[in-house]
């Protein structure tokens, strides 16, 4: 259903990373579907949501928009979905929709947005940044790196379902 005039959206990519020892949890890889817990997609793991921030709930999902990763291919930074280490790659809502507190229908799952993510210095491992252009790219994704969410309700999300605001 979702609210009148709401902008929707369509799940792009999802994507995840698993835990394997030597590497970081970017880029993301593809995935046609995937259950989406309370812990975040199924099969994924993040060093820093996992040993930092200990498995923090409001950290289960991150969303980022592929218009938001079209804007820095225009500014000169390749970025393609998984890039960023999100899980949903969006298309069709824009950056600021995406604001904490907002809730959004994608599958059978239900998120609510919690906070933006934060650029770190894991981007430098991207091959079109590395160390050098690094703080470059940093200042680049400030307050556009993807908005976290947490997991309302648990449900399975695939490639091409709708994201439907439902608050």
């Amino acid at each position: 259903m979702g609210e009148p005039g709401a902008r929707r959206g369509v799940v792009l990519q999802l994507s995840r990373k698993s835990s394997t020892p030597g590497e970081r949890g970017l880029p993301k890889l593809p995935v046609a579907e995937a259950e989406v817990t309370r812990r975040g997609v199924e099969g994924d793991y993040n060093v820093y949501r996992h040993d930092v921030a200990h498995d923090d709930p409001a950290m289960a999902v991150l969303i980022v928009p592929r218009e938001t990763q079209e804007e820095f291919a225009r500014e000169g930074w390749p970025v393609q979905p998984g890039d960023l280490g999100e899980n949903i790659t969006s298309r069709g809502i824009p950056y600021a929709d995406f604001a904490p507190g907002r809730r959004f229908r994608i599958g059978t799952a239900v998120l609510e947005v919690t906070k933006p993510c934060t650029p770190c210095d894991n981007l430098f491992h991207l091959p079109y940044v590395g160390p050098d252009r690094g703080p470059e790219f940093l200042k680049v994704t400030l307050d556009r790196r993807g908005w976290y969410a947490k997991v309302v309700v648990e449900g399975r999300v695939r490639q091409g379902d709708p994201i439907v605001p439902t608050t």
